[in-house]
């Protein structure tokens, strides 16, 4: 090697780093790789959905704090850096009709002046990888479609001085490659509901899996399974770190280890961009970007 690997994980809000590739993140950092979190949002709108928590007067009036040093917590656990975007979260609207998104909410920006925020981070990171959401969001969430949305044209844009001048947003640079973070894909679902009822253990995926149904949701294209199985506990730490967003006893700890590392010990990705020479399927998001660092 003679250029010091760099991937950057733009995210949503705090939290998503922890829930969406937060062992491969660990496993590249457990290798000197330099890893950098964006997080577009403070997560200020988030809801408090530990029940633990649930109606504690201070974390509701300083949610956007509180949020914060969950992040500071997490990013620690992972061994990451992190940086913040500065957008305001839009919440996620529900009923029918909905209801119309916050003003100045991160939803509702202009897509390329938002992106502009993003390249500046590009540009002074100079990431060879990044890693995202699909155009779908992963869930339709308007702040993960947005983030979808800014982390493609930055992709473009970082490298695009007459869009975004070098006087203003740093010195040019072309990362070489985005994938799109695949982890609550229907192969991993289904391989764990199927290993726990083998062993006579309840699956919580039941309801996922005829949900999955009900939504016809397409099946997407999985190019990339990153080895990672040794940093779930560290992937799992984290995640419990954000305290307001997950109940250490809730679903997501519900299959044990044990199975998880036999039965599915691997994070899946999607590769969208590459301007290396690739060959699928991949084991590691720096296939193509080492053989010419």
């Amino acid at each position: 090697m003679t250029e010091q690997l760099r991937l950057m994980a733009v995210h949503a809000h705090p939290d998503d780093e922890s829930s969406k590739g937060a062992a491969t993140m660990a496993k590249y950092v457990s290798e000197g790789v330099d890893v950098l979190v964006v997080t577009c949002t403070g997560g200020e709108r988030g809801s408090i959905l530990n029940p633990k928590l649930q109606g504690d007067a201070y974390i509701e009036a300083n949610i956007h704090e509180v949020r914060r040093k969950e992040m500071d917590e997490a990013r620690e656990i992972l061994g990451v850096k992190q940086e913040w975007l500065g957008f305001v979260d839009s919440g996620l609207p529900e009923g029918d009709p909905l209801p119309p998104l916050p003003e100045g909410c991160f939803a509702l920006e202009d897509v390329d002046k938002a992106a502009g925020e993003l390249v500046r981070k590009i540009r002074a990171f100079r990431p060879q990888v990044i890693t995202t959401y699909d155009e779908n969001g992963g869930y339709p969430h308007p702040d993960h479609i947005m983030t979808h949305k800014i982390t493609m044209v930055a992709f473009e844009g970082a490298a695009d001085t007459e869009k975004y001048p070098e006087s203003e947003y740093g010195d040019a640079y072309q990362p070489l490659k985005v994938y799109y973070n695949q982890g609550f894909n229907k192969p991993r679902t289904v391989a764990l509901h199927e290993a726990l009822l083998a062993r006579g253990l309840e699956s919580p995926y039941g309801e996922w899996l005829e949900r999955w149904k009900e939504f016809e949701r397409a099946e997407r294209t999985l190019t990339t399974h990153v080895p990672c199985a040794d940093f779930y506990e560290i992937r799992d730490k984290a995640l419990i770190a954000h305290a307001t967003q997950i109940d250490p006893d809730g679903g997501w700890f519900r299959v044990p280890m044990e199975i998880q590392k036999e039965v599915w010990p691997t994070e899946e990705y999607e590769l969208a961009k590459s301007l290396v020479d690739v060959s699928l399927p991949e084991s590691d998001l720096f296939a193509g970007v080492r053989d010419n660092a």
